[in-house]
């Protein structure tokens, strides 16, 4: 294996960093990097002066504001967030239930917002959280509108099963991705807890290309989809405007 190069050990250190480990020591960050305790000395000593980690009194690092600010930049992090975010407060006093938006990260969806409800639904949701995308309502509105060829490369490919319910079968997962597509919206149940449903649809960008997924999960027992699907659609639709999408009027 060839040596890694400068920016890859520094990669390296900022990978060692996940939701399962959000503080480490130096030792933590050596072992996790792949890195000798010197090499792993000098560049979170790099990393700290520029602010992209910071160290406790204790001497253990976590990851710095810096990396917070650069991160806003990002069009599908913070900046969609904050456009999205009065369509995701309004669908949730419509609902008072979880309310989520996420965009795709190859075979992934990554959550960039998520409102809690009041029931206690199982949902495990936190932001920068990835769920692979056949699991969840939005990843399923999401891996709809892909392109086709990653479509059927994703449903060849191995499926992971979370619930005896999961969607496992490529033939069944194409049926879904054909129907979501004719109706919209997405509805997803018990695929990674067996007490939860979500309902999402699209988010739409300017050019009319499907950029993110809003969806809302309740409780299985009651769910009502006929009444939160609209509520879902609009939420979308809404969020689509704020992006600049304008949907094309019909010829008369």
């Amino acid at each position: 294996m060839s040596e890694l190069s400068a920016a890859d050990r520094l990669l390296a250190v900022l990978g060692a960093f996940d939701h399962e480990h959000p503080a480490l020591s130096l030792t933590d960050i050596s072992r996790r990097a792949g890195l000798s305790l010197t090499t792993a000395h000098r560049l979170t000593g790099a990393l700290t002066a520029w602010g992209a980690l910071e160290r406790d009194t204790s001497g253990v690092y976590h990851v710095g504001l810096r990396l917070w600010e650069v991160a806003a930049l990002a069009p599908r992090g913070l900046g969609l967030r904050q456009l999205a975010l009065p369509y995701l407060e309004d669908l949730y006093e419509a609902t008072h239930e979880n309310v989520q938006l996420a965009v795709r990260d190859g075979r992934e969806v990554v959550y960039v917002e998520w409102l809690q409800g009041r029931s206690a639904v199982g949902v495990h949701i936190r932001i920068g959280a990835r769920w692979p995308l056949h699991a969840t309502g939005v990843g399923l509105v999401l891996l709809a509108h892909a392109d086709p060829v990653f479509q059927e490369e994703y449903c060849a490919g191995p499926l992971a099963s979370f619930t005896p319910y999961t969607l496992t079968d490529p033939a069944l997962l194409r049926r879904t991705l054909a129907e979501v597509r004719r109706a919209g919206v997405a509805v997803s149940e018990r695929q990674v807890t067996e007490d939860a449903l979500s309902v999402a649809a699209a988010v739409r960008g300017a050019g009319g290309e499907v950029v993110a997924a809003v969806s809302v999960v309740v409780p299985r027992a009651g769910a009502q989809v006929p009444a939160l699907a609209p509520a879902v659609r609009l939420a979308g639709r809404g969020i689509s405007r704020a992006l600049g999408w304008r949907p094309e009027r019909p010829e008369r």
